[in-house]
């Protein structure tokens, strides 16, 4: 926030032990504890932040349609920008159902690929915000054309972005170039080493980046930092990818 953020996300969920070192679910579900942590970790968010700062709840999909409608109701004090998907993605029938249900926007779609994979979403009005990830949905063109079609839904996009700096370049000139964008995700503490591996270190200042004149994505590669860099591969067990 200091930093001129005026949005958090986060997940306040301890589904799995990668965020609390204790597993406390219960299924989908969550059991009496982590329902109270949760409360407890948005409140404590919301009273550091103040009013005017955007509170994201991200649930990884991870919620049964019960639970996500309980913590939806129980987080509603805190002014919630958005549920980001409160149940599994590939159910769009149960999304918009649990839309009528809750009072929370939902926000979807890191896990929809291609327009056609978002047409159901948006003709259902399951969804409040659109999430396309550039890295899966089908690149920037694809991603502009989802805009479009979320556009004639009113449906503002929010590209979902917890990727490196050439996915964050791609995803800002698409937003720059859409007329229903509303929030670029970014990932604000990143490796050290993340600007070396482009030519141009990303220009972010006051929670807004600025892109270059310079040709297509205003960047190039720097292939030794790359190589020295090399990709790390993790499974979290029993966690939803």
């Amino acid at each position: 926030v200091e930093r001129g953020f005026t949005g958090l996300k986060f997940d306040p969920f301890a589904h799995t032990n990668y965020l609390y070192g204790e597993d406390l679910t219960t299924n989908l579900g969550l059991t009496p504890a982590q329902e109270q942590r949760a409360v407890d970790v948005v409140a404590a968010v919301r009273e550091a932040v103040g009013p005017e700062v955007l509170l994201l709840i991200e649930t990884h999909a991870l919620l049964d349609s019960a639970t996500a409608v309980r913590m939806a109701g129980r987080l509603e004090a805190f002014s919630i920008g958005w549920y980001e998907e409160p149940v599994g993605p590939e159910n769009a029938g149960a999304l918009a159902a649990l839309k009528h249900r809750i009072r929370l926007p939902i926000a979807v779609g890191e896990r929809h690929y291609t327009r056609f994979g978002i047409r159901e979403v948006l003709e259902l009005g399951a969804a409040d915000y659109l999430m396309p990830d550039i890295a899966r949905c089908g690149g920037p063109g694809e991603m502009k054309r989802m805009a479009a079609m979320a556009e004639t839904y009113h449906v503002p996009i929010a590209p979902h972005n917890p990727n490196g700096p050439l996915s964050t370049l791609a995803s800002a000139h698409v937003c720059a170039a859409i007329p229903n964008f509303f929030r670029l995700e970014f990932i604000v503490s990143d490796v050290p080493w993340r600007d070396t591996v482009i030519s141009h270190p990303l220009d972010v200042a006051g929670g807004r980046i600025r892109l270059s004149e310079r040709p297509g994505l205003g960047v190039e590669l720097v292939d030794a930092e790359l190589a020295a860099h090399p990709g790390i591969v993790e499974t979290t067990p029993g966690f939803y990818v």
